[in-house]
C-alpha cells in the first residue's frame, strides 16, 4: 500500500465574531460557523499507522517532506466553503427526511407504501423542517433482497411527481439503479443518492453524469444481502476515506464535478458496532475530501447495540445524539426519520454553541 497522509480537524469550537478572530485563532471548517484548533496527523505506511495531535502552528511549521503537497491540499479542502447543493446553502446542518416507499425497510417498512401516504408524509416532513426529502423504493437494510427495476420505478415515480407539484423542498432519489435515476430525474428529482457510490449498476456513472444532478456517494462494503456477514477492514476510518476519495475521482473522470458531490461514510453498511463507532468518532476527517458530508445514523442497529433498544421506533434519543455529534464535527446534512425532533435538537444545539445572537436571528 502506498504511504498516505490524513488530517482530522480536532478542537472544534464555534466561530468567534469577526473582530475576535485574531485572538481566538483556529481555522474555518468547511465554510461553517465552526473553527478547529488542531489536527490529528495520521500517517499510514502499509499496515503501520501512526497518529499524533498537532497544534496548527506545529502543523504549518512541520517539514512534511514527501507529504507537503498532500498536507497543503488537505488543509485547503478542510477549510473551503462548500458549494450549494441544488441551491441549498450548507453553512449549517441541514435535515434530510426519509420517505421509504417499501414494505420491508428496517424501521418504517409498510408505513408509507402507497403513493398517497408517502406524499402526505413527505409534506409533513417538509413542514417540520426537512430541506431535502429522500425517497427510496428498495430497502437496503442488512439482508434485504434486490427489487426489480420496474417495481422500484412503480413505487417512487408517483411520489416524486406528487411531491414536486406541492413542495419546494429538494427531492432526492435513493437508488442504486441507473434506469431509476434517469426516470426520477425526468420526474423532478433534484439529487441522486446511491448507497453503492455508483458502483452497483455499470451504467450508473454515465447516467448520473447525463442528468447533471448532484450525487451522494455512500460507502458500503458488499451488497445489502451479505454486507454485515463478516466485514473486514485494515482501518475502517481510513479505508472508508480512501474508498470515497476514489469514487470522487471516478465521478470527476465521468464528468460529474466535485462541486456536485456529497459523501456519506455509510453507518451500518458493511460495518459492525466497533466499525460504526470508530467512524462516528472520526467524522471530521472526511472534510478532507473537500465535499459536504452526510450522516445517516437514524434509528440504526448500533443504537440498539449500545443502549439495548430493539424496536427501531424507540431509538429517537439515540438518533438525536448521533445527529448532534455529527453537527459538532461539521457534518452538513443529517438524514433522519424524525424531522421535528431533530430540528428541535439542532435549534437548541445552535443556541448553546453560538449564544443569543443565534436565537435572535432565527
Amino acid at each position: 500500500m502506498q504511504r498516505a497522509l490524513y488530517l482530522r480537524p480536532v478542537g472544534i469550537f464555534p466561530a468567534p465574531l469577526e473582530e475576535q478572530e485574531e485572538t481566538w485563532g483556529g481555522l474555518p471548517l468547511a465554510g461553517q460557523r465552526l473553527r478547529y484548533a488542531a489536527v490529528e496527523v495520521i500517517d499510514r505506511d502499509g499496515a503501520r499507522i501512526t497518529r499524533r495531535i498537532a497544534a496548527l502552528g506545529d502543523a504549518f511549521e512541520r517539514d512534511w517532506g514527501r507529504h507537503t503537497l498532500a498536507a497543503s491540499e488537505l488543509m485547503e479542502a478542510i477549510g473551503a466553503p462548500r458549494a450549494r447543493l441544488g441551491g441549498l446553502d450548507l453553512d449549517e446542518p441541514r435535515i434530510m427526511g426519509i420517505i421509504n416507499v417499501t414494505p420491508d425497510s428496517f424501521s418504517d417498512g409498510g408505513d408509507y407504501d402507497s403513493a398517497r401516504s408517502a406524499v402526505e408524509h413527505g409534506l409533513r416532513l417538509a413542514e417540520e423542517g426537512a430541506a431535502i426529502l429522500d425517497i427510496g423504493g428498495e430497502s437496503t437494510r442488512p439482508g434485504a433482497e434486490t427489487v426489480p427495476v420496474e417495481e422500484e420505478i412503480r413505487r417512487v415515480i408517483p411520489v416524486i411527481e406528487g411531491l414536486r407539484a406541492r413542495t419546494d423542498a429538494l427531492i432526492s432519489i435513493d437508488t442504486r439503479k441507473a434506469e431509476v435515476m434517469a426516470r426520477a430525474a425526468a420526474a423532478g428529482a433534484d439529487i441522486l443518492n446511491d448507497v453503492s457510490a455508483l458502483t452497483h449498476d455499470p451504467r450508473a456513472l454515465e447516467v448520473a453524469a447525463e442528468t447533471g444532478l448532484p450525487v451522494i456517494l455512500m460507502h458500503a462494503q458488499g451488497d445489502p444481502e451479505t454486507m454485515n456477514d463478516n466485514p473486514q477492514y485494515e482501518d475502517v476510518v481510513l479505508d472508508v476515506f480512501d474508498f470515497l476519495a476514489k469514487r470522487i475521482e471516478a465521478c470527476e473522470a465521468a464528468g460529474i464535478p466535485r462541486s456536485k458531490l456529497v459523501v456519506d461514510p455509510g453507518i451500518g453498511f458493511g460495518k459492525h458496532l466497533h466499525h460504526n463507532v470508530a467512524v462516528l468518532a472520526a467524522l471530521s476527517l472526511y472534510h478532507g475530501l473537500g465535499v459536504p458530508v452526510l450522516l445517516g445514523a437514524s434509528r440504526k442497529k448500533l443504537i440498539d447495540h449500545i443502549s439495548d433498544v430493539p424496536n427501531p421506533k424507540d431509538r429517537v434519543p439515540g438518533s438525536l445524539a448521533a445527529a448532534l455529534a455529527g453537527a459538532a464535527q461539521g457534518v452538513q446534512i443529517v438524514r433522519v426519520h424524525d424531522v421535528a425532533a431533530t430540528r428541535q435538537a439542532l435549534s437548541v444545539w445552535r443556541a448553546c454553541m453560538y449564544g443569543t445572537d443565534q436565537i435572535l436571528t432565527r
